[in-house]
């Protein structure tokens, strides 16, 4: 990464010199063009008003004059012909009336032109003005073309890149040193967060990773809790039904207490049965929560009905009356994940309710309440016991066959759902859960 962002600013830093460079040239090359014109244009016009400037003698003291400071001094008829020139012969030279310099100075009274001479990588500077009689006094000067500038210029363009690029190299490794130390020091002490220093523009972002952190070690202390608490679930049953069975085979039991190993054994076996369909479901439920799931527009009031019918016989079996009102109510959810979440909250009622005792349901205005009269929770255990295995009494759970991850599961859905969860309980009177969800849209 420090490699990366130091090369990256090496690349910016050399374009950005070279196209300073180039631009700092041309502006100078600008410059250097007007100044040439202007000196031309001065020195055009006062020759011009000098007395007697076409006189072939005057001419010659000052073209003299002029040739030492690389001044080309040229007369030219209104014809366009050349009448004296002191750099070149006249015989040779031809009419100059197409000159643009020459074309501006006979329509305005003066004119110039810059033309590059591609052969020799020049540029010649020409200023014209128009005497009295007609003919054309002109000036010119020869330059080096930008090219040249900028080429004679390379040697101290380089150097300074040279100093600019050692400058950034050094200047790139602390900058790049500042601002990835906060990372790597929450790296090397994500179990110590408290010790990290960082500054406030990086601070949301190391927020954002020591919450992720807390969150992993969360989610892989709950994991190991889980595994430990289902070993432990799941060992009992089995140690039940190796030792029963182990009598059994001994064959020193009669037929009476073999009739009653076989019913423990049974009993162990659905306990085992429905502790493994729970830890699948729950396990289910996690993966959902790291996924999207399949959600419809279901009626809450008919899937507690299904319910209801279902728990029927095993709430007069408890000798519990199981009931149902509201209306028609349609929430946005995963259907399977609703008869879960119903079917849970009514088993659990059934369970931890006394003989005689009622479960009522309600469903309308896009909220599910299930309400009880059994033994209640107490209100020091009731932020837990959507805990996995948690239970207020253990040995009704043993009795009644609970696995403990009932409201687990519950919370879990709503939680994916988006709900809301309120759990109302007094001891002895009973308890009322109400999840509440959004109306559909």
């Amino acid at each position: 990464m420090k490699h990366y962002i130091n090369l990256r600013i090496m690349i910016i830093a050399s374009a950005a010199l070279l196209m300073t460079a180039v631009l700092c040239t041309y502006a100078c090359y600008r410059v250097f063009r007007e100044e040439v014109i202007d000196n031309l244009k001065i020195c055009t016009r006062l020759l011009s008003d000098k007395e007697n400037i076409q006189d072939e003698k005057v001419l010659l003291d000052v073209a003299s004059d002029l040739y030492d400071d690389n001044i080309r001094l040229t007369l030219i008829d209104k014809r366009g012909d050349v009448i004296f020139d002191n750099v070149a012969r006249i015989e040779g030279l031809d009419n100059h009336l197409n000159r643009e310099e020459i074309e501006k100075a006979i329509e305005k009274g003066e004119g110039y032109s810059v033309r590059r001479s591609a052969t020799i990588n020049r540029t010649n500077y020409y200023y014209a003005v128009r005497l009295p009689d007609g003919s054309i006094l002109r000036t010119a000067r020869e330059s080096h073309s930008i090219i040249n500038i900028f080429w004679q210029a390379v040697p101290l363009i380089l150097l300074v890149i040279l100093i600019v690029l050692i400058v950034c190299y050094f200047s790139s490794r602390f900058l790049t040193r500042h601002l990835l130390a906060p990372v790597e020091t929450i790296a090397a002490n994500m179990n110590h967060p408290e010790i990290i220093r960082t500054y406030p523009e990086l601070e949301p972002i190391i927020a954002h990773i020591r919450k992720q952190h807390d969150d992993i070690l969360e989610h892989a202390n709950l994991r190991q809790e889980f595994t430990a608490n289902v070993s432990h679930e799941l060992k009992t049953p089995l140690t039940s039904i190796s030792g029963y069975a182990e009598l059994i085979e001994s064959g020193l039991t009669g037929e009476e207490d073999t009739q009653k190993f076989a019913g423990e054994i049974h009993k162990s076996a659905d306990r085992l049965l429905s502790l493994i369909n729970d830890i699948l479901r729950i396990s289910e439920v996690d993966t959902l929560a790291g996924s999207d799931f399949e959600t419809e527009s279901v009626d809450l009031y008919e899937i507690a009905g299904t319910c209801v019918d279902m728990l029927e016989l095993t709430a007069r079996d408890h000798d519990i009356t199981i009931s149902l009102d509201g209306e028609k109510t349609m929430v946005t959810a995963n259907r399977s994940m609703m008869e879960e979440l119903i079917f849970n909250l009514c088993d659990n009622a059934i369970r931890y309710n006394s003989p005689g005792g009622y479960v009522h349901v309600t469903a309308r205005d896009h909220m599910l309440k299930v309400s009880d009269n059994g033994i209640g929770i107490p209100p020091e255990y009731q932020a837990r016991v959507f805990e996995r295995f948690f239970r207020v009494d253990k040995s009704r759970s043993k009795r009644t066959g609970g696995t403990g991850l009932g409201l687990s599961i519950v919370k879990h859905i709503v939680t994916l759902h988006g709900a809301d969860l309120i759990l109302n309980s007094v001891p002895v009177e009973g308890t009322t859960i109400v999840v509440q969800f959004a109306p559909c849209p």
